[in-house]
């Protein structure tokens, strides 16, 4: 509220900026939700708004479902669609309180026998899933589905008992990593960038960003693509940059790429806006409407992107 007490005015991006070309490919496919969230990113939006649409996938057992990650469809609650629903709360500032408490109890609920999460729990068994997701009965702990959580709630300053176990499993898993592939490193990013113990995140990170350069995990140019493979499993161009470990400047994935790396990085970002003013996915398009459903999350963080690296959006 302003110190009239009246609701800020909505902002008008300048005509044929990248935010307003956004804004219109926002209001034209995105679900209410990422409209909601676009809205408050970008245009004066309030929060409450954004947390009304994100209660649509809340569940009973204090999880999220309902296809809030686009690759997981059906009702029942999973930790992606959960991590992501935290993700959510974060940018708006609302990673807190009962809500919160509620969600650790669904992640002890769920969780494995080494108190951590696995990427798909077995309810999903009967409802449509990507090819690349597999169900199975007894599934592993993920450092893919655990990193981002624990790291939002140590963020968040949230003290649950869930976190303890949960983070020494983040810890042993990054520890041991000597070979990986990009989503499980920006993982393993997100827990580092907000694990209490300072100095030993900065060594684990020190070591992954040789790992990432030594596996040609990033695609450090973008003109030359063919010369950084691409991870098993993953769809052909499925390529990471600099730009999607380092989300921030102030990520310790920042220190990996020179400043040369990272401009020509947000360049490639910049230009990858379509013309029809969003952004495109880059994994496996396995249904048609997966991409109508995560191009506009695409377009949002890309956004963010630019914006927290300076760029001018509009």
């Amino acid at each position: 509220m302003s110190e009239t007490g009246a609701s800020p005015l909505p902002v008008t991006p300048p005509a044929r900026s990248p935010l307003f070309r956004a804004e219109h490919f926002v209001w034209l496919t995105a679900r209410v939700l990422e409209q909601r969230l676009f809205a408050h990113h970008f245009l004066n939006g309030g929060a409450d708004p954004v947390e009304t649409a994100l209660d649509a996938y809340r569940n009973e057992d204090g999880g999220y479902g309902h296809a809030l990650e686009p690759d997981l469809r059906g009702p029942v609650s999973q930790p992606l669609h959960t991590g992501h629903a935290l993700r959510v709360l974060d940018s708006i500032g609302r990673c807190g309180g009962q809500r919160v408490e509620r969600v650790c109890r669904y992640l002890t609920s769920v969780s494995t026998a080494d108190g951590a999460l696995p990427a798909i729990h077995p309810s999903q068994r009967g409802y449509p899933a990507a090819p690349f997701m597999p169900i199975v009965d007894d599934p592993p702990s993920e450092l893919l589905a655990t990193g981002p959580v624990v790291g939002l709630l140590h963020r968040n300053e949230v003290w649950h008992a869930w976190l303890f176990r949960a983070t020494d499993f983040c810890w042993q898993a990054i520890d041991s990593l000597e070979k990986s592939h990009p989503y499980e490193i920006e993982a393993a990013v997100a827990f580092l960038d907000s694990a209490p113990d300072r100095p030993r995140a900065e060594a684990a990170a020190d070591r992954l960003g040789r790992l990432v350069r030594e596996h040609r995990l990033a695609a450090l140019d973008p003109d030359d693509l063919a010369a950084y493979p691409v991870a098993p499993g993953y769809a052909p161009g499925e390529h990471h940059f600099p730009h999607d470990y380092a989300r921030t400047p102030s990520s310790l994935a920042r220190a990996w790429f020179t400043d040369d790396e990272m401009e020509r990085s947000l360049d490639f970002l910049a230009a990858a806006q379509q013309e029809d003013g969003g952004w495109p996915i880059r994994w496996r398009q396995w249904a048609p409407g997966i991409a109508l459903e995560a191009r506009p999350q695409v377009t949002i963080e890309a956004l963010r992107a630019l914006r927290a690296y300076g760029r001018s959006i509009g």
